[in-house]
């Protein structure tokens, strides 16, 4: 008679045997299955402990050569329930927009608006406004077309229906630096590296300042050019239409790039007679000079006209000058579901240097980023470990251990602004955009979806997350799991097989 001993052993041997089969990376996985199920039939076999889960998830082949840090605590305490190599410092991609948005809450509030004005050093005679009209920008990301329309509609209301003086774009609450210091080049044509402006413009209501989107749409006849429209529309930027239509059974192959130092937006390629449109944003070369030729296009569609030579120009704006209309910009609690969900990089360098600005005078990145690492000290986090460049985590060279940032997410929950914080965090397996953001698509499993909540971080050879989740027996808990210097295939299901462990971990 067999006996249940050898045939459990029978049936572990013969999951390993299959295991053996699959690719390396699917072990890890495939033996805690096998692990659960063995403990299951027999009570007497020793408990796997968070520990050995963990150690079992690292042994993936895709780690080695990598420098990857972990650290988990209870969010109640703050004591550690797990760390490797904890205590180092990595690269955290966009899990600085952790460290950026906790001190704007913190230094800020989450009701802060931005300010955007419309001012004149002359007067209205009839109906012509004779004097300069000046445009001054205080950082406002989500200036919209609408937002000038509205201007231009405010001035035609108080009487005004031609300019004699030219139109002068304020951008000075910030310094004239538009790019943080460690932007890759390669990186400042499109969306993500977009130029920092006090005075700016955003396409659509995602708010990526500083960028136009370009569609592509195959023409009516192969071999025409394809139809290219932009968002909005600016003389600012000029379109140079390389690309061609070309039969159905053709594959699209369609590039849109800003050309560097210039305006130039290059389309080149293919796109089929049937194709689906090609979309892309790409960022402009000193935005301050778009806003203000939208903002002019705005004025001559509500029937105001400048007579005499008119230019377009960046100065300040003189202190005697006269409001003729402002706009606030929604509150930051309202900006950070498009800031924190989407990680939008230019909302980060922006509240930046509207942080060193208000704090210090100075909207600059050294300025803002001094505010940060005071906050982020008076919250418990040991600065000295931390090198930091900027507010968006484009930067290779920010450096903070994964037990900085779970300290830093521990101490955030006292806060009278944690709830606005928390809501602004991605949710796992949540499909509406502005909800579940960057992980809408990950972790969609019953003990995962809607129940992490986690900032991602993605630059090249880096991967992380960062934030909350509660076990299957209630306790909350606090996690930073970062992973640099990978190659070939993503890394994200190593960190969601982590957490997807933590929801299910329960206290022994």
């Amino acid at each position: 008679m067999v006996s249940k001993e050898n045939v459990q052993r029978v049936f572990f041997i013969s999951l390993i045997a299959m295991v053996a089969f699959l690719p390396f990376h699917e072990r890890g996985v495939a033996l805690f299955v096998a692990a659960s199920e063995e403990s299951t039939q027999d009570e007497s076999t020793e408990h796997i402990t968070l520990e050995q889960k963990m150690d079992e998830i690292l042994t993936d082949e895709r780690l080695e050569g990598t420098s990857t840090g972990i650290n988990i605590k209870h969010a109640e305490t703050g004591e550690d329930v797990y760390s490797h190599f904890g205590d180092i410092r990595l690269h955290p991609a966009s899990n600085m927009k952790l460290l950026t948005s906790i001190a704007t809450l913190e230094t800020l509030g989450p009701d802060y608006k931005f300010t955007t004005e419309v001012l004149t050093d002359g007067n209205v005679k009839g109906d012509v406004l004779q004097g300069n009209v000046y445009v001054k920008g205080k950082g406002d990301p989500t200036l919209l077309k609408e937002d000038f329309n509205h201007f231009a509609e405010d001035l035609k209301g108080q009487g005004i229906k031609k300019i004699k003086g030219d139109l002068i774009g304020d951008d000075s609450w910030y310094d004239d630096v538009r790019l943080s210091l460690d932007l890759n080049w390669s990186d400042e044509p499109y969306y993500t590296g977009a130029q920092v402006s006090a005075l700016t413009l955003s396409p659509n209501e995602d708010y990526d300042a500083g960028t136009v989107i370009v569609e592509v749409k195959p023409a009516s006849k192969v071999g025409e050019s394809p139809q290219v429209t932009m968002t909005p529309k600016t003389d600012y930027v000029t379109i140079v239409n390389k690309a061609e239509t070309v039969a159905e059974d053709k594959s699209k192959s369609i590039s849109i790039e800003r050309e560097h130092g210039t305006n130039n937006i290059v389309v080149e390629g293919q796109i089929p007679l049937d194709g689906t449109r090609a979309r892309s944003w790409a960022a402009v070369w000193e935005p301050t000079g778009y806003a203000l030729d939208v903002f002019k296009k705005s004025l001559e569609e509500k029937g105001i006209t400048f007579v005499g030579k008119t230019e377009m120009k960046t100065d300040g704006t003189p202190k005697n000058a006269t409001v003729l209309t402002s706009k606030k910009s929604m509150t930051l609690e309202e900006l950070f579901i498009p800031f924190m969900k989407l990680s939008n990089n230019g909302h980060g360098e922006t509240l930046i240097k509207e942080m060193g600005r208000v704090v210090h005078g100075e909207g600059s990145w050294d300025k803002g980023i001094e505010v940060v690492e005071n906050v982020v000290s008076e919250l418990g986090v040991d600065t000295e470990t931390l090198l930091l460049r900027d507010g968006s985590g484009m930067s290779h060279k920010n450096m903070i251990p994964a037990e900085e940032i779970s300290q830093l997410l521990y101490a955030a929950q006292d806060k009278n602004w944690f709830p606005v914080f928390e809501n602004a965090l991605p949710v796992a397996g949540e499909p509406e955009r502005f909800v579940g953001g960057t992980l809408r698509y990950r972790m969609t499993g019953d003990m995962t979806r809607g129940n992490v909540k986690a900032k991602t971080g993605s630059l090249t050879g880096m991967s992380t997350l960062s934030g909350y989740v509660t076990a299957k027996d209630g306790e909350e808990l606090i996690f930073s799991i970062m992973i640099n210097n990978y190659v070939g295939s993503s890394v994200t299901s190593i960190e969601d097989a982590i957490a997807t462990v933590l929801a299910e971990h329960e206290t022994e």
